[in-house]
């Protein structure tokens, strides 16, 4: 007989709730939360993060019962909160797409799994999420890709494992989501060539950093060598080379850059090669839609990509950007006025909000 657990109001099932949570089962969000010891952390049954060891689980009947018992709300899921009913419906269909990565997973087939039509489907989750099924699917599956390459698989048990058909797939689509291949991605970009070249700027130093396929670095500091050792951090086995004094392409991207800051030049559409989740790179595109001289907040950024509870992650989007001024993050700011947080220090991120603002008021 199953065992039976006493959790808050309700007598529960271990047994089958911890098959929900090996399952992602979103039909059983709403019917009690899970807690990792290890953590501290309670969740949905559904929520996308790693599973946990089951000596380590606790079943609650009710967020506050977790909550009392001295556990906090996962970020990621945010079980404390009732979801709205389109909402609850992309939370079943990304656990379904989570639970089926290695499937030829139709519109149609998650259509019938969680008994809505493949047009109201589509609709929904591409308002609620801003990309399509697929789109998600295919997010979904270079993730994990990422996540194994992380862990020391081969590229070849890394392929199969994220549910990709065959290894051609997951070339075509690397450059766009990893911004290299993903044998590369595995080494932490050994053998990589990556030239770089600092200057002075209006706000300190400026290094700018370039591969063969676009910039993937424009950092601000107070001296050359700090500037390089966040390089060098950043890309840690790739070959760092200074460029020669005079290189087209990168003297090229410099100028772009200082024209920027000196304001003869409103607008910076660089080539890029950066490494993005689906997230950061959705959350990154809608960043370089804000008009130069005007501000988002973090929620409002979230609200636009059809997550209004992801500011938290947004701020982390914008935390993470390597290139600054290319994607301005410095034009998001907190829902409460402050400037918030700045990669290369909240001082230059006010001023260059103040000279953005006075370019477009014509005062600059």
């Amino acid at each position: 007989m199953s065992a039976m657990l006493l959790a808050g109001r309700t007598m529960m099932d271990e047994t089958s709730a911890w098959d929900a949570v090996l399952e992602r089962d979103a039909r059983r969000d709403g019917q009690f939360v899970y807690a990792v010891a290890t953590t501290g952390v309670y969740c949905r049954p559904s929520c996308p993060s790693r599973r946990p060891r089951r000596a380590n689980v606790r079943f609650f009947a009710l967020p506050e019962d977790a909550e009392r018992a001295g556990f906090r709300a996962c970020r990621r899921c945010r079980p404390q909160e009732k979801a709205a009913p389109d909402a609850h419906l992309v939370e079943r269909a990304c656990a379904y797409l989570d639970a089926h990565l290695d499937e030829a997973v139709t519109l149609e087939a998650l259509g019938a799994a969680i008994g809505v039509s493949p047009w109201h489907l589509q609709r929904t989750f591409k308002r609620v999420t801003g990309v399509s099924p697929k789109e998600m699917l295919r997010a979904r599956r270079m993730e994990r890709l990422k996540d194994r390459l992380q862990q020391g698989d081969d590229v070849a048990a890394a392929t199969y494992e994220a549910g990709f058909g065959s290894g051609s797939r997951v070339y075509e689509r690397s450059d766009a989501r990893l911004g290299m291949t993903p044998a590369t991605y595995r080494r932490g970009g050994a053998g990589m060539r990556i030239r770089f070249a600092t200057t002075e700027c209006p706000l300190g130093r400026l290094l700018v950093a370039v591969t063969d396929r676009g910039v993937c670095a424009v950092t601000l500091g107070d001296s050359d060598e700090g500037l390089v050792a966040g390089l060098a951090r950043e890309y840690p086995r790739a070959a760092l080379e200074p460029a020669e004094a005079g290189a087209a392409d990168l003297s090229s991207r410099i100028e772009a850059v200082l024209g920027y800051l000196e304001g003869t030049s409103p607008h910076l559409a660089l080539p890029l090669d950066v490494q993005a989740t689906a997230f950061q790179e959705r959350v990154w595109k809608a960043l370089q839609e804000i008009p130069s001289g005007t501000t988002r907040t973090y929620g409002e950024v979230a609200a636009a990509l059809g997550q209004p509870q992801a500011a938290r992650a947004v701020a982390g989007a914008c935390a993470a950007n390597p290139v600054a001024l290319v994607i301005p993050c410095h034009r998001v700011v907190r829902g409460d006025g402050d400037s918030g947080g700045y990669r290369w220090g909240t001082e230059r991120k006010s001023r260059l909000l103040a000279g953005e603002r006075a370019r477009r008021s014509g005062t600059a």
